[in-house]
């Protein structure tokens, strides 16, 4: 019978007991109001895609910061420390983070800086290949773990979202007009190519098509690596080859490479003999054109600054879930002696 006791003692004190505990309940139920106003009003605010600071942010997930991986080729060339300093400033602005690797035109080390990329977490993945088929694996990594690429400057191969690149096929065929036309559709010329990469693929297909249906012969065709050194190692060996009055221009894939190929040529005592042209637009072949007497007589100019921050814009598309183009082009312009006051350069 004690159930029954104190049954009746709580009815005994039911008039305190229950106030108490009305009490507790109306204090719960606005406790649970005001927390439902706070969810309410946190989740309207975490839906933009912006962050006050101006990070991009995930529609329910709140602010987060974009965190971009870029890897390039290499860091001594100009064209390169260009687009590394647009995509740092580009990526201040939108409030982002942003890793940037040099290869150093080792497909191993660019492998790696991917994977690492994937295991920091980046959102997004910017990539110059060092070789655009040879990358194919790591880019199939990234993307099974679901990071977009973008490929810049070059192609790549095993899955990337979209290309931004200059025009290279119009770059090689901008030099191979003006060979055209100052040598009069006839003449011998040298083409230095270099690594197996999409862009230079481009430019040597452009002049090559060009100069097809022409008297222009190519009588010899080396690969300078895309780099001074190795260039002006070319320009020896094909000169070597070559007698002086046999050549009468020179088509180089890059600016660093026309200007091994320049070297090579005053060390051999030829400079009268035969100019060139190459591709970039870079301080440094601009820099040798002013001198006086140099036989760089043109380059298609890139704008590697506009490249890179087009191709960060289609990478956030891509994260927003918007379509894009499977190839964006950057229009080059060709820069002589004639407009080189005028040229404003990276």
């Amino acid at each position: 019978m004690k159930c029954k006791r104190i049954h009746l003692m709580k009815i005994d004190r039911g008039g305190e007991t229950m106030n108490r505990v009305n009490k507790r309940i109306n204090g719960l139920m606005v406790l649970s109001i005001l927390l439902l106003l706070l969810t309410a009003c946190t989740s309207g605010e975490s839906s933009s895609g912006e962050g006050e600071d101006g990070a991009v942010a995930t529609s329910g997930e709140g602010s987060k910061e974009l965190k971009i991986g870029l890897t390039v080729n290499n860091l001594d060339n100009p064209f390169f420390v260009s687009m590394s300093n647009a995509a740092e400033a580009h990526a201040e602005e939108l409030g982002a983070e942003i890793i940037v690797q040099a290869a150093d035109a080792d497909l191993a080390k660019q492998t790696s800086q991917i994977e690492n990329f994937i295991t920091q977490g980046v959102d997004l993945i910017l990539l110059n290949a060092v070789d655009s088929k040879g990358i194919a694996g790591a880019v199939a990594q990234a993307d099974a773990a679901g990071i977009p690429i973008i490929s810049v400057d070059v192609g790549a191969d095993g899955g990337i979202e979209g290309t931004v690149t200059s025009d290279n096929y119009q770059a090689g065929v901008l030099a191979a007009e003006y060979m055209i036309e100052d040598l009069g559709g006839k003449g011998n010329v040298v083409v230095i190519d270099g690594p197996p990469v999409t862009a230079v693929k481009d430019r040597i297909a452009g002049f090559e098509d060009t100069i097809e249906g022409t008297d222009i012969n190519v009588i010899a065709k080396q690969n300078g690596e895309g780099n001074r050194e190795k260039g002006l190692q070319v320009m020896e060996s094909i000169l070597q080859a070559n007698k002086p009055g046999t050549i009468d221009a020179v088509f180089a894939n890059n600016d660093p490479v026309a200007i091994g190929a320049e070297i090579a040529q005053q060390q051999a005592g030829r400079q009268d003999e035969f100019y060139i042209v190459g591709v970039d637009g870079s301080p440094d072949v601009i820099e040798a054109m002013k001198k006086e007497g140099s036989s760089i007589a043109g380059t298609s100019a890139q704008h590697p600054d506009d490249m890179i921050v087009k191709a960060m814009d289609v990478g956030i598309q891509v994260i927003e879930g918007e379509s894009v183009e499977e190839v964006t082009k950057i229009p080059v312009d060709l820069v002589t002696q004639d407009n080189l006051s005028s040229y404003s350069g990276w």
